[in-house]
């Protein structure tokens, strides 16, 4: 009997769909005719040739992706991106404007300031619940790009629109919501998201960049990192993590058979809608961190009790009663405590449902 698998809400390495890795098992010890597994490919090899064509050219058929950008496959994470986004736009003109709305963001914005003049769009804060109205947004005409992160994992906040920058680059991590939602890949000059979210394993991270973004990196940009080279040498310029992006291009294969990002959206949003409602339905049992209009589809931060401020006991035992129910990773970042639960597009609407029933569970259990 197949034992059942665990629900796995975790924000990242998170949920692979099990449709991909049953293929990836199939395909484990002996790739298509040659004999090995796909872990012991060379990357110079027309095996693994034809995996990274493949991949790269799924990732244009499924957002769109014209002729004038590149799609490259890096190493590093997101982190690794930080820099990286700085080291090869940063020398346009010396500065950033950097939209921080998270932990991540303002990571980000910490990094890049290592490399030259970093403009913080909106005023510092440790509380992030929001987005503040563009109109308030204080914007440099002379950036070198603009930056923001789509979705912020920890604190799950999610941009409703996309920003208008008057004609200044536009830099988007979309680590945690690549692939989850449509959108105008031409508005942006760079695009990139660590896998291990929403898209694959960790190991690599996918960038697209406009064409004309290339060719002027800082001196001191590392090869590794130079988006000029990679593009150049189609990913290919160092052994990259072959069978991440293996399984990457298998994941993206999946969404086109199940309809594409658009599909994938139309799944986000009834699945955070499901908990979002119960959330707010709750009698303030279960408090949402975040403000309705920025609510994040992927990351779904709450507390439970305390008046909305969570109450540490509960939340244990929630997090316990979650694992004895086959529930695992619920538990919010180290940085901002609570419950957090991520709905990538592995996630199933009936494994949603099911934490919802908890919850319905748990709270009658536990209300006074």
């Amino acid at each position: 009997m197949a034992q059942k698998r665990t629900i796995n809400f975790g924000a990242g390495p998170a949920k692979l769909p099990e449709e991909v890795l049953l293929e990836v098992q199939k395909e484990l010890v002996h790739y298509g005719t040659s004999g090995i597994s796909v872990m012991e490919l060379s990357h110079r090899s027309p095996d693994y040739s034809n995996i990274n064509d493949q991949a790269q050219q799924a990732v244009r058929d499924i957002l769109n992706v014209p002729s004038n950008y590149k799609v490259i496959f890096l190493q590093g994470g997101g982190t690794g991106l930080f820099a990286a986004v700085a080291l090869n736009l940063m020398g346009r003109t010396g500065s950033a404007d950097y939209i921080v709305t998270g932990s991540w963001s303002s990571k980000a914005a910490k990094e890049a300031a290592k490399y030259g003049k970093v403009n913080l769009v909106l005023p510092k804060t440790d509380k992030y619940a929001e987005i503040p109205p563009a109109a308030s947004w204080k914007l440099s005409p002379e950036a070198s790009y603009v930056y923001y992160c789509d979705n912020e994992t920890v604190h799950g906040i999610e941009f409703p629109d996309i920003p208008d920058t008057k004609g200044v680059p536009l830099v988007a991590d979309m680590s945690s919501n690549m692939m989850s939602r449509k959108f105008d890949i031409t508005k942006f000059g760079v695009v990139f998201a660590g896998a291990q979210k929403n898209i694959g394993p960790s190991g690599v991270t996918l960038v697209i960049v406009r064409e004309d973004l290339l060719g002027s990196p800082l001196p001191i940009c590392p090869i590794i990192m130079d988006f000029t080279i990679n593009a150049k040498d189609n990913s290919l310029h160092n052994t990259p993590p072959c069978f991440a992006i293996y399984v990457m291009w298998r994941v993206f294969e999946w969404i086109k058979r199940r309809g594409g990002v658009e599909a994938m959206e139309v799944a986000a949003k009834k699945k955070s809608s499901l908990l979002y409602n119960f959330i707010d339905s709750s009698n303030g049992f279960y408090t949402s961190t975040v403000k309705p209009a920025c609510r994040s589809h992927m990351n779904v931060p709450f507390r439970v009790g305390g008046n909305g401020n969570g109450d540490d006991a509960l939340e244990s035992a929630f997090l316990k009663g979650a694992v004895a129910n086959g529930m695992i990773q619920l538990k919010g970042h180290r940085l901002v405590g609570g419950i957090r639960a991520s709905l990538y597009n592995a996630v199933t609407y009936e494994e949603t449902e099911t934490l919802v029933n908890y919850m319905k569970s748990f709270k009658d259990q536990n209300s006074k």
